[in-house]
């Protein structure tokens, strides 16, 4: 008779059996239909289970691929080469694309030249890899006159050109046009603008989401509404679960969800633009029941209804005084709100 597997324990958190095999097996599900931040979530979760997992470990090695994570891919299928997990050539093959793709080619003819030194690539397999060499090896030695001329040709053509384009909706193109791309190339003219007064918020917050998606990790200032902060981008909170956004969502859902679902998903949209121009700033006041009832009040205003500034006090139980420096907060950023686009 099977003996029936035993919960796991870790950080005294029990763990139902076969929880790993659930969460990687929904991971390279996500994987598969192209949900790559859906797939990473899962497997990295599974991986703490069962970090030497080859399939969890691949699966994650392909989504962080396919992310655009590139470094993290590296220095994982780096690591389960150290370890010998995974079929060993599977692994250098996908270690040598995410090198082609961060253009480290001399580490990948270090790679290759250390397989052929220790006589390890099959017989087959062995023009792959010197083809890969070769091409790497041109790529690595290329002159510095070809590099400063090539670094020269991309200047040029990776510009984004922000401050020479004069509407919001050619700005919004250019950035736009990011989301399939390496971001770095253009990290000076991002930072003058994140840094400007004449920028939009609501593009500098979608040049912050890129920054955070691509991993940038280096402190960054940004300048809204004549305040200035310094980021880290991989340390900021995700844009739809900013803590103080969902707290003040939370307390209009308890109040509204039931008795009119209609009122309450108009003020979360509203709650969520208002939040998604402001990131990363932290909005003032600071409590969240002043701000769920100056957006209460907000859309009954706008809904045609006759509020009352005393009863929506004693509803949320904050003063009139505190509630009106959040309306006239919201006030100030819906007029900014989102560019024509």
């Amino acid at each position: 008779m099977k003996k029936r597997e035993r919960a796991k324990r870790k950080d005294n958190v029990i763990f139902l059996p076969g929880l790993e095999k659930r969460l990687t097996d929904k991971g390279l599900e996500s994987l598969q239909n192209k949900r790559y931040q859906e797939a990473i979530t899962l497997l990295e979760e599974a991986k703490e289970h069962d970090p030497e997992n080859s399939d969890i470990l691949i699966g994650l090695v392909l989504a962080y691929f396919e992310a655009g994570a590139y470094i993290k891919a590296r220095d994982l299928a780096n690591e389960m080469l150290l370890k010998g997990i995974g079929d060993y050539f599977h692994m250098v093959d996908l270690y040598l694309t995410i090198l082609i793709q961060l253009h480290e080619y001399q580490e990948i003819v270090s790679t290759i030249e250390a397989l052929f030194d220790e006589k390890e690539i099959p017989p087959e397999r062995h023009d792959h890899f010197l083809t890969i060499l070769q091409f790497s090896k041109r790529m690595a030695d290329n002159s510095q006159q070809e590099i400063m001329e090539e670094a020269k040709e991309e200047t040029h053509l990776k510009k984004l050109n922000l401050s020479s384009l004069k509407t919001l909706n050619e700005q919004m193109l250019a950035i736009s046009s990011l989301a399939e791309k390496n971001i770095r190339p253009f990290l000076d003219e991002i930072k003058e603008y994140l840094n400007s007064e004449s920028g939009h918020p609501f593009l500098k917050t979608i040049l912050l989401t890129l920054l955070k998606e691509q991993e940038y990790d280096k402190e960054i200032s940004v300048k809204k509404f004549s305040e200035d902060l310094s980021v880290v981008p991989t340390e900021l909170p995700d844009i739809q679960t900013q803590p103080k956004m969902k707290e003040i969502e939370k307390i209009l859902e308890t109040k509204l969800e039931n008795s009119d679902p209609v009122l309450f998903e108009n003020m979360k949209g509203m709650v969520e633009r208002i939040f998604f121009i402001a990131y990363p700033f932290e909005l003032r006041p600071e409590a969240v029941s002043a701000w769920a009832a100056a957006f209460h009040l907000l859309v009954l205003d706008y809904f045609g209804g006759d509020p009352d500034m005393d009863d929506i006090s004693a509803e949320y139980e904050i003063s009139p005084i505190t509630i009106e420096q959040a309306l006239v907060k919201i006030k100030e950023l819906e007029e900014i709100s989102y560019p024509n686009i």
